[in-house]
């Protein structure tokens, strides 16, 4: 714990950290601003974003169970990811709410408790209708100056370009880029206390927030699945750090490094079961971002590590096989890196329309690294091609087009294909 704190103060101390909210609505220009966006309003604003998404794809769902990979198929979704409304409020004396919540696919979730007066532990789940409701943001942050505020409450980890900046103008494509989502938490939001600023080309933010819980760590989703969601409380035994520092001094260009250090063996529900080990989680992530009118190119790296990977997946397996965790081995070490580049073609003509042709390149792999005599995890490596149209019918509604071909285990098991239609929004509604 101790060890912690030290980070953080460090963290701060050096200002090595990132933006101070994930509702940007920036689009032609990523300077950063004489007033931050964050507080470039006097009383209250609402806004928010949304995606209606059909995809057709021609496999099935049978990956990892099947010896070839998934089978041919012709199937075909269609669903609302995500509808998020965000209000803020200046409550006077530069002390500011900020919230966000999300409802996705509809639905109104699931909860699930745990009593402790059971030996051991029992878990007692209530399943409702699919989807989920979640409260995404909701802190209290006091403006001090532009260079240092302070923050309290739940809030974005901006880790990764996709957490920091993941409305769906910010990215090419029907969905959020899957390398990214896929081994970390997305929209990834913890509860605690962040330091945060602007000063000169850069933007900051270091934050002490709750850890994750190595009992949700897995095969296809490494640390992606192992928020705690699963109950009502989050337990604060083994805090994380998490900062992130951007750089935009030159104009429409910005550069990012983020991180995330923390141990996660005593955030398991059953943590007398995880005695030995510490499952620490180190990630290092890189991304740029070029965003003018007609050109935007966008890169990002990300690496990860678990301790004590294949111990924690010989505790899940021998404990927590009914509570509805993944109980699946994971690797020690994780990897995701892509980048998209798309062009305004309507810049020829004499129109202010947008219309962009775009290409996205992505490869992760859950299994980078695998502990001796764990599991070899080939299925687990993955990389996708994607090409697609994004057609600005207003600055804040987009229609987007887009066909991937993923390859699986380096093209040893079978590809698979997905064309896909969104239709999304996002924007400030109304302020005062």
């Amino acid at each position: 714990m101790k060890t912690i704190y030290s980070i953080l103060f460090t963290c701060t101390c050096c200002t090595i950290a990132g933006p101070a909210t994930a509702r940007n609505t920036e689009t032609d220009s990523l300077k950063t601003e004489k007033t931050p966006y964050e507080w470039n309003f006097k009383k209250y604003r609402f806004g928010g974003y949304g995606e209606i998404l059909f995809q057709h794809m021609n496999y099935g769902t049978d990956r990892y169970t099947n010896p070839s990979g998934a089978t041919r198929d012709s199937r075909a979704e269609i669903s609302l990811p995500r509808a998020v409304f965000a209000f803020d409020y200046h409550l006077g004396r530069n002390y500011y709410l900020g919230s966000e919540i999300e409802f996705e696919y509809g639905g109104t979730g699931a909860a699930m408790d745990i009593e402790y007066n059971k030996e051991g532990g029992e878990i007692e789940s209530e399943i409702e209708k699919g989807g989920e409701v979640a409260l995404e943001q909701l802190h209290i942050t006091k403006r001090i100056v532009n260079a240092f505020n302070v923050r309290i409450g739940h809030m974005i980890v901006p880790v990764g370009l996709t957490n920091s900046h993941h409305e769906p103008n910010l990215y090419f494509g029907t969905v959020r880029p899957e390398s990214e989502t896929t081994i970390l938490p997305s929209t990834w939001h913890e509860t605690g206390i962040a330091f945060l600023g602007y000063f000169n080309n850069f933007r900051y933010e270091a934050m002490l927030v709750s850890g994750l819980d190595p009992n949700g760590f897995s095969s296809e989703n490494w640390i992606g699945s192992g928020r705690q969601k699963i109950f009502e409380k989050s337990t604060f035994t083994n805090p994380a750090v998490a900062a992130r520092l951007e750089y935009s001094g030159v104009r429409n260009l910005r550069l990012a490094a983020s991180g995330y250090y923390g141990n996660t063996a005593k955030n398991s529900s059953k943590p007398y079961a995880m005695a030995g080990v510490k499952g620490t989680v180190t990630i290092g992530s890189f991304d740029a971002q070029y965003m003018s009118r007609n050109l935007i190119a966008r890169a990002n790296f990300i690496y990860g590590t678990i301790t004590d990977s294949k111990e924690i997946y010989d505790i899940n397996r021998k404990y927590f096989n009914s509570t509805g965790y993944p109980i699946t081995p994971f690797g020690k070490a994780a990897m995701a890196y892509g980048a998209e580049v798309g062009y305004n073609i309507l810049s020829f003509f004499n129109t202010k329309e947008r219309l962009f042709p775009f290409i996205r390149y992505e490869y992760y792999n859950t299994g980078q690294q695998i502990a001796s005599g764990a599991q070899k995890l080939p299925r687990y490596k993955r990389d996708l091609i994607t090409v697609g149209l994004n057609y600005y019918l207003l600055s804040s509604l987009v229609l987007k087009f887009d066909y991937s071909h993923r390859r699986i285990g380096g093209n040893t098991y079978n590809s698979e294909d997905t064309f896909g239609v969104t239709l999304a929004y996002t924007g400030w509604f109304f302020s005062k």
